[in-house]
């Protein structure tokens, strides 16, 4: 009797050993996720299942750069930006895409133990970062395109970085600056240059990363989730009538027009060749690319066609500077000398081999010498090659600004002829005072003599009528 109770203690320990196993292979190998039955082993399982997420995230590391232009992302939790959900998602696994599984583009191992092996090997994150093998395959055309253009590789601001440290411009100039200089462009202004991804399917990393639309592959990038999101600070806080005392473009407010209108698929994937500056860009928009046969429309347009660029007349106030070109945290050192503001400034073209015009306006990005010193680079040797206030294309256009605005008129022979000279000229009033100064750029706008230095030559001191009278 000893011996069989023994044995039936054995037994049924085994049973429950047995059982318990079962359970636990069971609480392992199923969720109620999306499906209601999906593997957690798979990476959709894991991913649908927003608690295990939770409980399996890895936290973010501490942040190690700058801000980017528009200030600090927004903080999504780690297990928000991978989640599959909604909509999106459901789209996403009956597209194209989402039929090719998770490895064809991420690799890792898919039904894996745990998530150090789903995600062990060559896993990657972001396929996009390595377009060549991932998206190349089905959009040879357009990765070839794009691995050269302004949005995946940012060389007007490399070139920027390259010429102030004395390299001069060229494709391989920025691999040859210090590992600190270049560690600190990563940190700061590469934060807001765009893989494939960020534009079609995640939010921007300037927006706070990850998916944004539970991995659609969406073919037009949303105007405010992605565009506007990394051109925040000039384009998006322009042409949406941010900043105080403007209003919205009338691009915008008139023809309900986004980014795509004027800038078009093939700009803003390029054309596969090299530019150390975006306005060479051939496929940019022009404004007479729609407003045709301008040029004799009326008597201002037939004065000043071709002395300055059309902002000039046509837009408001816009923002300058910003958060960008900060110095690496606790550093306390280089950066931006002013915060951002809103002002309007005409001065003599800085770039008159790429647009031709006599005068435009300029946006004061200021940049010191000293900028990247907190990245071990004490004084950029070459700063002077380029100004701190450069050519700029401000998204708030107007018909009707201050500088447009013909209500005073002087009468000749009964004609009323619009006093321009009120609105945008430098003029002395019946009481003396000097009136539209402010629009212009003069040596006593700039702070600091480095800045002095870099930008004189772009003042209009000495440049302006004679018989305006400013001295």
């Amino acid at each position: 009797m000893k011996e069989f109770a023994k044995y039936l203690i054995i037994i049924l320990s085994f049973i429950l050993v047995i059982t318990a196993c079962n359970e636990e292979e069971k609480e392992l190998a199923i969720t109620p996720g999306a499906d209601g039955g999906l593997s957690k082993n798979s990476c959709e399982g894991c991913h649908t299942d927003y608690d295990l997420l939770k409980e399996v995230y890895t936290p973010d590391p501490p942040s190690t750069g700058g801000a980017g232009c528009g200030g600090e992302a927004p903080h999504y939790e780690p297990y928000d930006r991978v989640v599959l959900k909604g909509e999106g998602y459901e789209d996403f696994k009956n597209s194209a895409h989402g039929k090719l599984g998770c490895v064809t583009c991420h690799n890792g191992v898919d039904f894996a133990d745990s998530k150090d092996q789903a995600h062990s090997g060559d896993f990657i994150a972001a396929p996009s970062l390595y377009a060549t093998e991932k998206c190349a395959t089905c959009h040879p055309d357009v990765v070839a395109r794009t691995h050269n253009s302004t949005h995946e590789q940012g060389w007007g601001q490399k070139s920027m970085v390259t010429l102030r440290y004395g390299l001069g411009t060229g494709q391989d100039k920025f691999t040859q600056l210090p590992e600190e200089l270049k560690h600190g462009y990563t940190a700061n202004c590469q934060t807001c240059h765009a893989t494939c991804a960020e534009c079609h399917v995640t939010r921007p990393a300037a927006g706070g990363g990850g998916l944004s639309d539970g991995h659609r592959f969406n073919k037009t990038p949303d105007m405010r989730k992605n565009c506007t999101t990394c051109h925040v600070s000039r384009g998006g806080h322009a042409y949406f009538g941010e900043g105080v005392g403007t209003v919205p473009d009338v691009h915008l407010t008139s023809a309900g027009f986004d980014c795509l209108d004027c800038h078009s698929r093939n700009e803003i994937h390029g054309d596969g060749n090299y530019y150390d500056q975006r306005y060479k860009n051939q496929l940019k928009p022009e404004c007479e690319n729609c407003h045709t046969n301008i040029a004799d429309v009326n008597n201002f347009h037939k004065t000043h066609m071709d002395d300055f660029n059309c902002q000039t007349c046509h837009s408001q106030d816009y923002n300058n500077c910003g958060s960008c070109h900060v110095p690496e945290p606790g550093t306390g050192h280089g950066g931006a000398r002013v915060e951002a503001h809103l002002k309007f400034k005409i001065g003599m073209n800085p770039i008159p081999e790429t647009k031709p015009y006599k005068m435009a306006t300029l946006r004061q990005s200021l940049m010191a010498p000293d900028s990247w010193d907190g990245y071990g680079v004490d004084i950029m040797p070459n700063f002077d090659v380029r100004p701190t206030y450069k050519y700029t294309t401000p998204h708030n256009i107007l018909r009707w600004t201050a500088r447009t605005d013909t209500t005073n008129y002087d009468f000749v022979e009964g004609i009323a002829h619009p006093k321009c000279s009120q609105a945008c000229h430098i003029i002395k009033d019946g009481e003396g005072n000097i009136r539209n100064k402010e629009y212009y750029l003069f040596q006593s706008d700039l702070i600091e003599d480095w800045e002095k230095s870099a930008t004189n030559q772009y003042t209009v001191d000495g440049k302006l009528p004679s018989w305006w009278d400013v001295e």
